[in-house]
């Protein structure tokens, strides 16, 4: 459902596939098992500090949101796949090294949130939109959602455009509200777009423990929201202290 390739320092996860990438308990699954594999690789790499990810994935969705079929009417199935959903966005919040979201498809409801826990997103013009369809379909947002939301969408009538309006983003609106990064003609162009950008990222060397520290400072409430436990005021001081 998923690969997981290290070119130099940059791991490309892919989303495999032709289908539309539904979050259902095997690709949540195997999603945190690549980023469990990233985390590990890059604490061991030889050459020292410096990493980065990139997400893609394959044919025209990057994800199509839950998986709904696999739920049908039932809310308990709904909720267990909104349950397990909430350690990837902890696994992609506290990460130590930058990430990048290549949206090279549609990223519906929990799609497009899987692109929002990720530091920088390019999106292809050619095809796809974001789209936060919870009120579309009558469904409330479950509370992490809503901090991520409000995190990484700052300004407030885009929040409210995506949030309440359910507005179908294409790329070049989605870049004037501030949520996607850089703007690519098509697929192919997005994805070598962001492993370029990882790679230049990768090579400032950043300490990752400092750089996932200073991530989850800037987002403080979303961290905590998916389950990351945030330091005080007084052990960031102490912490701080510490490295000096």
């Amino acid at each position: 459902m998923c690969t997981l390739e290290q070119r130099g320092r940059v791991f490309v996860l892919t989303l495999t596939g032709e289908d539309q990438h539904r979050l259902g308990h095997p690709l949540i699954a195997a999603i945190r098992a690549a980023l469990a594999e990233v985390l590990a690789a890059a604490q061991a790499q030889p050459q020292g500090p410096g990493a980065a990810l990139v997400t893609v994935a394959e044919g025209r969705f990057f994800s199509n949101g839950l998986d709904i079929g696999w739920a049908g009417a039932s809310r308990a199935r709904l909720g267990e796949l909104v349950d397990a959903l909430r350690p990837v966005a902890a696994d992609l919040l506290a990460l130590p090294m930058p990430t990048v979201a290549a949206v090279t498809g549609h990223a519906s409801a929990a799609g497009f949130l899987l692109a929002l826990c990720h530091d920088y997103r390019l999106m292809r013009a050619d095809r796809g939109v974001l789209y936060m369809s919870e009120v579309d379909i009558g469904l409330p947002l479950p509370p992490y959602f809503v901090h991520v939301l409000r995190a990484k969408i700052s300004q407030a009538h885009a929040l409210r455009d995506v949030v309440l309006r359910g507005k179908k983003l294409k790329a070049p609106e989605a870049r004037e509200m501030g949520i996607v990064d850089v703007v690519c003609p098509g697929a192919p162009e997005t994805a070598a777009e962001a492993l370029k950008l990882a790679e230049q990222l990768a090579a400032r060397k950043w300490d990752g423990a400092v750089y996932a520290s200073i991530r989850m400072s800037m987002f403080p409430d979303a961290c905590r929201a998916v389950g990351i436990a945030v330091e005080s005021d007084e052990e960031k001081s102490r912490h701080f202290a510490s490295r000096l």
